[in-house]
């Protein structure tokens, strides 16, 4: 095996740098203590993400973070509004809302619960089931836009670097 040409060692080291200390289009990065350079984006392309999901869920009648809630009902039926608020980290009096709005469109019902009549849980109406395809569709249809042109290796290493980044912020509490 042959010695590396210095052009190519260079370039690596070059690499390296840019992929260390760089901001959007590889200009060099602010220090640290002077301007953060990823929270504005990861903020604004969670931001899009939203977006686009949103836009894509309208056709099925479902506005922003209804989806969620019905995704956490598809998995776990007969929730209480304050275990769904917990579930996705909202406030209960914001649960309570967005239940009424949805028990209002016909995809939710509440009912008193069969051991405790103290206690009200949300279950998923035959229409809100319905619903769970058009949800899936619209994230996968979102997903795949958020990732056009990306490589499968890169879409893991952003999946492995993401979990990462949330892990250490789910410590930091």
């Amino acid at each position: 095996m042959g010695k590396k040409d210095k052009s190519e060692k260079k370039a690596k080291q070059k690499k390296i740098k840019i992929a260390d200390h760089t901001g959007i289009d590889g200009e060099d990065a602010p220090d640290a203590a002077s301007a953060p350079v990823l929270a504005p984006l990861l903020a604004q392309a969670a931001r899009s993400m939203r977006t686009v999901l949103s836009r894509n869920l309208l056709e099925s009648g479902l506005y922003a973070g209804q989806d969620g809630v019905m995704l956490a009902l598809a998995e776990t039926d007969g929730m209480t509004a304050g275990a769904l608020a917990g579930h996705l980290g909202v406030k209960a009096p914001t649960m309570t809302r967005t239940i009424g709005r949805m028990e209002a469109q016909g995809f939710l019902e509440r009912k008193a619960d069969a051991g405790d009549a103290r206690l009200t849980k949300v279950y998923l109406t035959a229409n809100g089931r319905e619903r769970l395809q058009a949800i899936e569709a619209a994230a996968d249809l979102s997903e795949a836009t958020a990732l056009k042109g990306m490589t499968d290796k890169q879409i893991r290493t952003l999946a492995k670097l993401l979990k990462v980044v949330d892990a250490n912020l789910q410590g930091a509490e």
